[in-house]
């Protein structure tokens, strides 16, 4: 178990890696962001840190935690009521324990958001054909039709279960929300096609105050001008996910990196972050990067974010957001390790490395999706133990330690610590849309 390389540093164990996944996954269980499972998840992640040979703080912000006892929904096909599974967005309201009804629509949001006029949405449950809305503009247009309530449809899994989403909270707080949940996409398909036409809907509980939880863990450097390498991941779930993969896999491997490059002498501190609430849009990382931002401006030299990178089945995909000269140095690292990941440089703003893009420090994203739209098992309560390989996440984490050994020892990064100009631009728009800039935390 204790095998050591020639440069000095302790080789990534699966062992380790599975001790802490089942410690989260089935000792602890659901990691709802501001609930007792999220606050018993940080005591964990801090142990374990300490225990790794980091000093750790623990940093709390608020949320609006999700505390749902019921949610039903019932849809009315050829004059007959069925009952069907739903799950409620976070950061919308549940309807106060009372059933609601009101006539069924399908809205097909990828063309029908071009509508000059939605007040055809007004009263109705409208069953949302698309899993996010990705504009602020959108959203607006969409409150202020005043539907009754919403069926949000993944439309990236045609599955049998309902998966659990929430809705960003930046928007919630600008234009305020209806309970909005979300339906399986093969329920949708049949009420469709057997001519559904009233929905009712009853949620007790929704968002409350509370309040969740960045764990940090430092290795220090020994020049403070050299600047800091911050690595990170997300420690809370989705509602009624255990989370194995997404994202106990992202705290192990932080976990476990922070022990293998703990002995090595360091010029470059190294920071190690298991950030909270990402289920609710990054508000973990989001929080963490708004409070010290002039700090990690002046000095971050890289993020690299570990989130769902244990899928067996499936292939590694990373994604660089920042100078071109990151991608081959990325490549390198892997290729030394017989390991060929695939490569994008689009950047993506649903990760917990886009507030530090948005703050000019260059960011990567490391995950493992399997099948064309990510992973079968998102956000679902099947996320468990079997979702995941600890062969092939030591694997990818071998890699990654070589080469952050490396960086935070040399006298100079191999490639600019900045984002450049256009990129930085485009995440600026991103962060004032999704997140609301730099003064809105997104939390009522």
């Amino acid at each position: 178990m204790n095998n050591v390389k020639i440069q000095g540093r302790p080789t990534i164990e699966p062992e380790r890696l599975e001790t802490i996944l089942r410690e989260l996954v089935e000792g602890v269980g659901v990691r709802l962001a501001g609930t007792e499972g999220e606050r018993e998840a940080v005591r964990r992640i801090a142990f374990w840190f300490r225990e790794a040979g980091a000093r750790v703080e623990v940093e709390p912000f608020p949320v609006r935690a999700r505390v749902v006892p019921s949610e039903k929904l019932w849809v009315r096909v050829k004059g007959r009521w069925h009952p069907f599974p739903c799950s409620l967005f976070s950061n919308t309201p549940g309807t106060g324990g009372k059933v609601v009804e009101a006539p069924l629509l399908f809205f097909e949001a990828h063309g029908e958001y071009r509508r000059q006029d939605l007040s055809h949405l007004r009263g109705k449950a409208v069953v949302h054909l698309g899993c996010h809305i990705e504009s602020r503009e959108a959203y607006r247009h969409l409150i202020e039709a005043k539907p009754a309530f919403l069926l949000f449809v993944d439309i990236r899994f045609p599955g049998t279960v309902p998966l659990a989403d929430g809705m960003f909270p930046a928007y919630t707080q600008a234009f305020g929300a209806v309970p909005v949940v979300n339906v399986a996409y093969r329920d949708a398909w049949e009420w469709e096609r057997a001519g559904a036409d009233a929905a009712r809907l009853c949620v007790a509980g929704g968002m409350k105050r509370g309040r969740s939880a960045n764990v940090i863990a430092e290795l220090p450097g020994q020049d403070p001008k050299a600047g800091v390498l911050f690595l990170g991941a997300h420690h809370d779930t989705q509602a009624a996910s255990p989370g194995a993969d997404d994202n106990a896999t992202g705290v192990a491997s932080l976990i476990e990196i922070c022990r293998v490059l703990a002995p090595i002498r360091r010029r470059r501190t190294i920071r190690l972050i298991s950030f909270g609430a990402e289920e609710q849009l990054s508000l973990g990382s989001a929080y963490y990067v708004r409070r010290h931002r002039r700090k990690i401006t002046r000095e971050g030299r890289l993020m690299v974010n570990f989130d769902s990178l244990g899928s067996g089945l499936g292939w590694t995909e990373i994604w660089c957001n920042g100078p071109k000269e990151m991608e081959p140095e990325v490549r390198k690292r892997f290729a030394r390790r017989n390991l060929y990941p695939q490569v994008k440089t689009d950047l993506i703003p649903y990760a917990d490395h886009f507030p530090f893009v948005a703050a000019g420090v260059p960011g990567v994203w490391i995950w493992r999706p399997n099948c064309a739209m990510g992973r079968f098992f998102h956000h679902r309560p099947d996320d468990d133990m079997s979702r995941v390989s600890f062969k092939r996440m030591a694997d990818i984490l071998e890699a990654v330690a070589d080469g952050l050994a490396d960086w935070a020892i040399r006298k100079q990064m191999p490639f600019p610590s900045r984002v450049p100009a256009s990129l930085r631009r485009e995440a600026a728009r991103l962060w004032a849309d999704l997140f609301g800039g730099w003064r809105n935390s997104g939390v009522q």
